[in-house]
């Protein structure tokens, strides 16, 4: 049954609320008894400009809530009167909970913006003069603060490969080498 609940969790996330018979399988609005908590970070190395490009997708309240908590400030990441406020947190937020380190170096993340596609938010950044990557470790503590069930999967594509990990908490350390 479990298996079960996984596979619509993960496809809520990815697809947006599922309806049987005109039932919805996701929770009333305000409540979170999702029974998986999943961020999906993805990092593509664009060669072309010289860029790593990286997104991170969490559940909206999930997110939410994680930043009302830290920064003990009042959000909506929907409403734009938030919107300089939810930048500032979102950039320290995920800067200090995602750090990548290309052939040995750290480099520092440079906020691009968010979004908000349905029930889920889009945190945007790049890091800028990676002409080259053959190694890339990865510490991401995404949410680890929200919940100690926290699932974090990281997809990084470089010169065309696409390589894959998941990290189940308490878990945060991830490298890739191409």
């Amino acid at each position: 049954m479990a298996a079960l609940f996984y596979t619509l969790y993960v496809l809520t996330f990815f697809i947006g609320p599922l309806h049987i018979n005109g039932h919805s399988l996701t929770a009333p609005k305000g409540r979170s008894p999702h029974p998986f908590y999943i961020s999906v970070t993805e990092i593509n190395h664009n060669s072309k400009d010289k860029v790593l490009e990286i997104s991170c997708k969490m559940f909206a309240e999930d997110f939410e809530q994680t930043l009302e908590h830290n920064y003990k400030a009042e959000l909506d990441l929907s409403n734009e009167k938030y919107k300089a406020t939810v930048d500032k947190l979102v950039t320290d937020y995920i800067t200090k909970h995602l750090h990548l380190i290309v052939d040995g170096k750290a480099v520092p993340l440079q906020y691009v913006g968010f979004e908000m596609q349905k029930e889920s938010v889009y945190c945007y950044f790049q890091v800028n003069n990676i002409i080259s990557l053959k190694k890339l470790d990865i510490t991401n503590s995404l949410l680890h603060d929200f919940n100690d069930g926290q699932i974090n999967i990281m997809h990084v594509v470089v010169n065309g490969k696409r390589q894959s990990t998941k990290l189940d908490y308490p878990d945060k350390q991830a490298s890739f080498s191409f």
